[in-house]
């Protein structure tokens, strides 16, 4: 229990479920400092986290960081809307602070990054207090076949916190949904190669981001397939997901693809439009996906789909996808992981021994009681490859993945049927968004009869992240299905 009179009120009375707005509001009214805010936070997650294991590590300077912030505040004003909002992070993002990053594994847990990845980087210049690591399914769940969401040798397993040990928290951003699903944090940074933040997203009953590969710098974070990652944002709504979108959007020399970014200095704010249904064209993509779910989980996206067809917007049924049934692989992350890893590696602090996935292969085999739970055949499949990206299997891959997503994907269906988005139940098609780097957002969309939550994911083409936050607001706006879990 807080002892201080005034953060016990605030904490047990406003901090729950609370935006980053609502947050700059007290803090300019003089009423709430970033300092009390990270301290009511370090003791909600102090609390409530034994159980969940969202948390794999606090930021040793947060504290002293916010009051900093608190300092610069009186002095010049704050930098943006970031300014002392506490932000979790993924433990695959580079931060060069005393906070280590792992990809969830005990074969990093002593590397130190040397340097800020550009998404730390980003966060510090808003004026955003990095908070702590969030625990992920280990290697971004590119180890095992079989492997749960949300565990990793590091951090144990992420549970779900509407139904511990009962629902899947989602993979492999467990964490940063899981925390942010609690209130742990204002916000959190999850990453994704195909559907590493939509799944979190819409099992935790939290709005995900995946942006356009190339709307944000992957520099400094442990990769899987250059072709396919990208880091993004997951918040409680889609207004604060699009506050920390514009602290982390950027051009960055050391990723090339940040050069076809359109977006520099944008305000996705712009686009949190009430209406902002009104007059779209928006085709249900629901055959070769919506079976995939649970019976109770369908009746829930039908309910969300019913509000769409009464919200304004035109609504496109049975819309066919031609790619919705293809014969999709991972080559690509196989083929590309491995040189990808061996890069990233390579440029860790010296003392660290593992600098290649041959290494840390052998690492595991040397550990297999602490590392091996699930094996890790999904490595040892990586390894086999040249590396080289010369071979042309991995040619032929990505030649099919990148056909069957845009042209026989994503843009055939938005050409055919003149859409502006597509909407497809829960985060399936999500892999076909990541196959063609475009955009996702994924909102919630109620929940089970038991209470599970259920989201359902708008997609577009590239670099439509201002139509899908329009389009995602207002539908969050209408159904407001969100409520916090009950922690125990």
């Amino acid at each position: 229990m807080m002892k201080n009179p005034k953060l016990k009120n605030l904490h047990d009375e406003w901090l729950e479920e609370i935006t980053i707005s609502q947050i700059q509001e007290k803090m300019e009214s003089g009423e709430l400092t970033a300092k009390e805010l990270v301290l009511m936070y370090l003791h909600r997650l102090s609390v409530f986290d034994i159980r969940l294991h969202s948390i794999l590590e606090v930021n040793p300077d947060a504290l002293q960081i916010a009051e900093a912030l608190d300092a610069e505040r009186k002095e010049s004003g704050p930098r943006s809307q970031l300014h002392g909002i506490p932000i979790l992070i993924k433990d695959n993002i580079d931060t060069h602070d005393k906070m280590h990053t792992s990809a969830g594994s005990l074969a990093l847990k002593d590397s130190i990054a040397l340097q800020d990845s550009f998404v730390a980087e980003q966060l510090r210049k808003a004026g955003a207090v990095i908070l702590g690591k969030t625990n992920m399914t280990e290697w971004a769940n590119f180890m095992a076949i079989g492997m749960k969401s949300g565990y990793s040798s590091r951090g144990g397993q992420v549970l779900n916190p509407y139904g511990p040990g009962k629902y899947d928290v989602g993979g492999s951003s467990s964490g940063s949904g899981a925390a942010i699903a609690a209130n742990f944090s204002a916000a959190a940074v999850g990453t994704e190669t195909s559907g590493s933040i939509l799944n979190p997203a819409c099992q935790n009953s939290l709005v995900g981001i995946k942006p356009t590969v190339g709307l944000i710098s992957r520099k400094g974070i442990i990769p899987i397939a250059h072709t396919q990652d990208t880091a993004g944002p997951m918040a409680r709504t889609v207004e604060d997901a699009a506050i920390l979108l514009n602290a982390l959007c950027g051009k960055d020399d050391h990723d090339p693809i940040t050069k076809t970014n359109p977006f520099n200095g944008f305000d996705f704010t712009e686009f949190l439009l009430k209406d902002g249904l009104k007059g779209k064209r928006i085709g249900f993509a629901l055959e070769g996906f919506i079976e995939r779910l649970s019976k109770e989980k369908q009746k829930v996206v039908a309910a969300a789909l019913e509000v769409l067809k009464t919200s304004g917007a035109d609504a496109i049924e049975n819309v066919e996808i031609p790619s919705a049934k293809a014969a999709w692989k991972y080559d690509v992350l196989t083929y590309e992981f491995k040189p990808d890893l061996n890069a990233y590696l390579s440029q860790l602090h010296p003392s660290i021994a593992v600098r290649t996935l041959a290494d840390l292969i052998e690492f595991n085999k040397q550990n297999e009681e602490k590392m091996l739970k699930y094996g890790q055949e999904v490595l040892q499949e990586s390894e086999k490859t040249s590396g080289s990206l010369t071979d042309a299997v991995y040619v032929e891959a990505l030649e099919f993945d990148l056909y069957h997503a845009k042209q026989q994907g994503i843009d055939f269906a938005l050409e055919k049927y003149d859409l502006d988005v597509i909407v497809f139940p829960s985060d399936e098609g999500s892999h076909i968004s990541a196959k063609a780097g475009y955009p996702s957002i994924a909102v919630p969309a109620g929940y089970t009869a038991e209470g599970e939550p259920v989201g359902i994911t708008f997609a577009g083409t590239a670099f439509s992240e201002p139509l899908l936050i329009q389009v995602a607001y207002a539908f969050e706006q209408i159904t407001g299905y969100r409520k916090a879990p009950v922690l125990e």
